[in-house]
């Protein structure tokens, strides 16, 4: 059972959420929190396995929420600029959805996000991808102590492939791919796969493509 806590400042849109998740069996909504202060305060209390965060709060917004939970996080708003969707990643964010998300889309997001896969809406992928590729505000020296395959990794990672997948792709097993994109986490000093892609495109290893 993944368990799920929701943090929104409109009842409305937490009661559909709700509604929402509930159709799933392995799906449980454990907690609900009217700003980013409760659902810090909550997050700690219920423990929940993903907490879907709108941004717009008041006091405490959904990203510095973001940055203060320990449990993973889908940033799910009607905001789409790339400031947000970069603060929300930066922040922590395992993923990052809009609002009109389709229902199915959206349980398959919190099941992948509870796996430890990352997930962008497709409507706002390509432009901050661009964003980043173009910025650079990631040194391409912070990749300077990655081994070769690691990079390769990386930018398997960036293209959006799971571990079995990059196995596949570089001729290694699944374990080994696993262990490689542990070893990234710790290099790069970042907590899930949604910040590897944005230093792989921030730092020019991978540019987006057409």
């Amino acid at each position: 059972m993944i368990r799920v806590l929701i943090a929104d400042d409109q009842q409305l849109i937490r009661s559909g959420l709700r509604a929402l998740l509930d159709r799933d069996a392995g799906i449980e909504v454990v907690a609900e929190a009217a700003d980013g202060l409760e659902a810090v305060r909550l997050a700690a209390a219920v423990r929940p396995d993903v907490i879907l965060m709108d941004v717009r709060m008041p006091g405490v917004d959904g990203v510095e929420a973001t940055a203060r939970v320990e449990a993973p996080v889908i940033v799910l708003t009607t905001y789409d600029g790339d400031a947000t969707v970069f603060a929300a990643l930066r922040a922590g964010a395992a993923g990052f959805l809009l609002k009109d998300v389709r229902p199915d889309d959206l349980r398959q997001a919190v099941r992948d996000v509870a796996a430890g896969r990352s997930i962008l809406a497709p409507a706002v992928t390509g432009r901050v991808m661009a964003a980043a590729a173009q910025g650079h505000t990631a040194s391409p020296e912070r990749l300077d102590g990655l081994t070769g395959r690691e990079r390769e990794v990386l930018a398997a990672v960036a293209a959006g492939h799971r571990n079995g997948e990059i196995a596949d792709l570089l001729g290694i097993s699944e374990a080994t791919a696993r262990t490689h994109v542990g070893r990234l986490l710790s290099k790069l000093g970042v907590r899930d796969r949604a910040q590897l892609v944005m230093i792989a495109y921030e730092s020019g290893l991978v540019r987006p493509g057409p």
